[in-house]
């Protein structure tokens, strides 16, 4: 079996208001020195398979096809197996 772990983020281009709403309330409760916050989605997927080149293929299908907006967001992950 092979673990996926994706990570989902905004493109650095793109603004965040969720990010800014979290950095807007850690500067309200004391954390002034908070410059910036980006919101970002990971997603583990497990398959019931050992073949990592199979894997990836899938993985970057996944992502491309439902997981990340290629307009606004990219992707990044790992495999791991698990025993």
């Amino acid at each position: 079996m092979v673990k996926a772990k994706i990570y989902v983020q905004l493109k650095a281009s793109v603004l965040d208001p969720q990010g800014k709403a979290v950095t807007t309330s850690l500067h309200a409760i004391g954390y002034n020195s908070v410059a910036d916050t980006r919101i970002s989605k990971y997603i583990e997927i497990i398959f019931d398979e050992t073949d990592l080149t199979s894997v990836d293929t899938q993985v970057h299908s996944i992502c491309d096809k439902l997981l990340a907006n290629p307009n606004t967001e990219h992707y990044h992950f790992e495999l791991e197996t698990l025993e």
